[in-house]
């Protein structure tokens, strides 16, 4: 039976944030509360911080994380922008024991999918659909009707002048080089073709800081599959993390 309130939380580079969901409707039931990720973000300091979250809430029911790393039933597999301390340990059982309470740990990016594909605007879809969330690299999450396909890397495809795509169409990428939106629209068109190609996907979905900007890089944008920018934004990592472990049984 699945729990109807979760507590969900986002780790991220910059901080760690978290709020009570209601999983029904996909809705913060507060105001989310933020601590600065720790640097280095080892796993004792990242579970302190976790567990200050749990605290401010007075938390007692199961908890939901959304994390920036390959994680494979709770087993961190890579650390691309966290402390290489995390790598082969399993976080559900860290945070779990730090917080005595039952945890379930996802990848970030796949919990923003869950989030949107669920409540967003992804949930009609039945076909592929993949979210591409775009920032300091470029996340991938990749749904055949309502099944999650964890843990795609698909930032990683390799593209021109044998580039990967984050290195060759990240926003990081069109800041460092000085790309104006159409010249950075271009190169995200040749990831975007790329995906297209491979996948058939029936729904594209940008999602990252890119998708608030639609209307400066969209006319560059030539693909025949449907794009649709994220709805949920910053508090999908938050929803999503939540929805994932919606079905852990409360401790007693």
């Amino acid at each position: 039976m699945k729990n109807r309130e979760v507590l969900g939380i986002d780790f991220g580079g910059s901080g760690i944030k978290g709020a009570p969901i209601d999983i029904k409707r996909g809705v913060l039931l507060t105001e989310r509360y933020r601590i600065p990720t720790p640097s280095p973000a080892t796993p004792d300091a990242v579970a302190d911080t976790i567990n200050k979250i749990v605290q401010h809430f007075n938390w007692k029911g199961p908890i939901g994380v959304g994390f920036p790393a390959v994680v494979i039933n709770g087993v961190i597999k890579t650390a691309s922008n966290i402390d290489k301390g995390w790598i082969d340990k399993n976080a559900q059982k860290i945070f779990s024991k730090k917080t005595k309470l039952p945890v379930k740990v996802i990848n970030d990016a796949d919990a923003a999918g869950v989030a949107e594909k669920k409540f967003g605007v992804g949930k009609e879809a039945k076909g592929n659909v993949i979210l591409v969330t775009v920032g300091t690299g470029i996340g991938t999450v990749l749904f055949n009707g309502n099944k999650l396909v964890p843990n795609t890397e698909l930032g990683h495809v390799f593209l021109e002048n044998s580039l990967t795509a984050e290195k060759y169409a990240a926003d990081s990428v069109r800041q460092t080089e000085g790309l104006d939106w159409t010249q950075w629209g271009k190169r995200f068109n040749v990831y975007l073709k790329e995906i297209e190609k491979l996948f058939w996907p029936e729904l594209i979905i940008i999602g990252g800081g890119v998708s608030k900007k639609k209307e400066k890089f969209i006319h560059a944008i030539n693909i025949n599959t449907k794009i649709k920018m994220a709805k949920l934004k910053n508090e999908a990592g938050i929803i999503g993390a939540a929805i994932a472990a919606s079905r852990l049984k409360s401790k007693k």
